[in-house]
């Protein structure tokens, strides 16, 4: 146990697995006991065939949340136990029909006694630990359907790395970060195009000269991203040259900086605030999404690589 005193949360699975195989060993010496001779994974589909006269893999499966290949193989092996026996549907040759056999229907009479003796000492378990197992697992299991554990972890990442990522108005000592960035981000899908060159080469002027305004990304001190908001006149502001390097993809810098841009249109009262994307790049428009636009009918962009506009939604 000194192990997992050690890596405490981290080996959870592995600590489940440890009681999940000696639960198994046991159940094994369970059955023998009481004469019912199955094995332990066969079970559950031996349970609902025990209450129900027979039943196709395809619902067995969904009854008791195992995936059709294993059920499949599982009736197999209880096929040649002459557990259960296998049929065709009356109505549907396709359907595979499983019921106890003879020799099943004995064995689950003789396991009742067993099932009245388990569950009092799961429950006897239960008073002793002061932990409700089948409630916690449940609740468990409900909460990893909404969100994953795998989803989890990296969303525990990406705030860690978060609190590494600093957001700054526009530097003069950036300035050549602002263009490498955004002809990395475009070169991995397009070509510059005649539309690109005043904003990459001349950022001051082209951006900040006409009243907007351009962020970067820090991460442990080292620009990584970037993001402008283009002043059009009217108050109407256009989200543009978002890129972020792709050695820091996947730590939410992309979000952080539409963030920041739109907390400023917010601040500069700005009126409208659109942006021109393409629709093959997927992770980029869940992200604009995310942050609340939609697609909207603009002026024609002045770019070949644009195929939608989004507009920020009011709220």
């Amino acid at each position: 146990m000194e192990f997992y005193s050690l890596a405490g949360k981290m080996a959870l699975g592995s600590r489940l697995r440890r009681l999940a195989d000696s639960l198994s060993f046991e159940a094994v010496k369970i059955y023998e006991f009481y004469g019912v001779s199955i094995d332990p994974k066969w079970f559950p589909v031996f349970y609902m065939l025990s209450h129900k006269e027979e039943s196709s893999i395809t619902d067995i499966a969904k009854t008791i949340g195992h995936t059709h290949p294993s059920v499949s193989n599982i009736v197999k092996e209880m096929e040649q136990n002459k557990i259960v026996s296998v049929s065709k549907s009356a109505t549907d040759s396709r359907v595979t029909v499983v019921k106890l056999s003879a020799k099943g229907k004995k064995l689950s009479l003789k396991a009742e006694e067993q099932y009245l003796d388990v569950t009092q000492a799961v429950e006897q378990l239960q008073i002793e630990t002061e932990v409700n197992l089948f409630r916690a697992v449940e609740q468990t299991e409900i909460q990893l359907e909404h969100q994953s554990f795998y989803d989890r972890v990296r969303t525990e990442r990406k705030r860690r790395e978060s609190e590494n990522i600093k957001i700054i108005e526009y530097s003069s000592k950036y300035r050549s970060k602002f263009t490498e960035l955004n002809i990395e981000w475009i070169e991995q899908h397009w070509k510059i195009e005649q539309a690109d060159y005043s904003a990459l080469h001349d950022p001051e002027g082209y951006i900040l000269k006409s009243g907007g305004f351009i962020f970067f990304a820090l991460y442990n001190g080292e620009v990584v991203g970037t993001c402008a908001l283009l002043n059009k006149g009217s108050l109407v502001f256009e989200l543009a040259k978002m890129a972020v390097t792709s050695k820091a993809k996947g730590k939410g810098i992309g979000f952080l900086l539409g963030k920041t841009v739109i907390d400023k249109s917010k601040v500069i009262k700005a009126k409208r605030v659109y942006l021109e994307s393409n629709t093959i790049l997927k992770p980029a428009i869940h992200l604009y999404k995310k942050l609340g636009f939609q697609k909207s009918q603009g002026i024609t962009s002045p770019y070949e690589r644009c195929n939608i506009q989004m507009e920020l939604k009011k709220s």
